[in-house]
Formats: C-alpha cells, sequence, structure tokens
C-alpha cells in the first residue's frame, strides 16, 4: 500500500469487514471528523443498501462537511426507498436550504414537520 500525503494508505477506509468499517466510520462521526466518516461509510452503504442507519449516517456526514450536492443526492435515494422518513426529510430541507434552495425546501420542512407531529399554531 502507498502512503497519501494525509498519511493514511490506500485502502484505509475500505479496509475490514462491514461491521468494523461502520463502527470507524461512526467513531469518525462522532470525532466531527465528517469528510472521513464519509469516506469510510459509503463502501459500508454501498454494500448494504438496504440499510438505513449507514445511508443516514452517510448523508449526515456529507451534510456536515459540506459536500451538499451528495448529501442531497443520497437524501433523495434514501426518500426515495423510505418516503415516510422525517429525519431524511428534514435534512433534505436543510440541505437544500443551505444550497439556496429555499422555496424548494419548504415543502420537504413542512411535511417532516408534520410527520414528526409538529403543527403550525
Amino acid at each position: 500500500m502507498e502512503t497519501r500525503q494525509d498519511g493514511h494508505q490506500d485502502g484505509y477506509y475500505e479496509h475490514g469487514t462491514t461491521a468494523e468499517r461502520w463502527a470507524r466510520g461512526q467513531l469518525f462521526f462522532e470525532a466531527k471528523e465528517y469528510a472521513k466518516a464519509a469516506r469510510v461509510l459509503v463502501t459500508v452503504a454501498g454494500e448494504a443498501p438496504e440499510q438505513l442507519a449507514p445511508r443516514l449516517l452517510l448523508a449526515r456526514a456529507y451534510y456536515h462537511s459540506a459536500q451538499l450536492s451528495r448529501a442531497e443526492h443520497e437524501l433523495r435515494a434514501i426518500l426515495e426507498r423510505w418516503p415516510v422518513e422525517d429525519y431524511a426529510r428534514l435534512m433534505l430541507g436543510r440541505t437544500l436550504e443551505r444550497r439556496g434552495r429555499a422555496e424548494e425546501a419548504r415543502p420537504h420542512l413542512r411535511m417532516a414537520a408534520a410527520m414528526a407531529g409538529e403543527f403550525p399554531q
């Protein structure tokens, strides 16, 4: 394996079993190393696309590392498969807001609020 500029060897993010990479991705996320978490979690999500938790954490890692187009793409894929996932709906709305698309975000934010039982007074 060849060492890169960031000090890690190629293959570091892909190394280990799916469960080991899932745990490593969670650790990176908890340490607020969001870009590193995303690099690990993308392999986990790719191997287990039917699992919501890794895909949602991947979307969150993308969002927090300002990889907003990737976050949007992942969140839309999640909502296509799990249309009643209110947190993904909320995150999509927030992602669209950060991308300067407030009008497009509004229905997602309203739907997320309604799904969470938060209704306007």
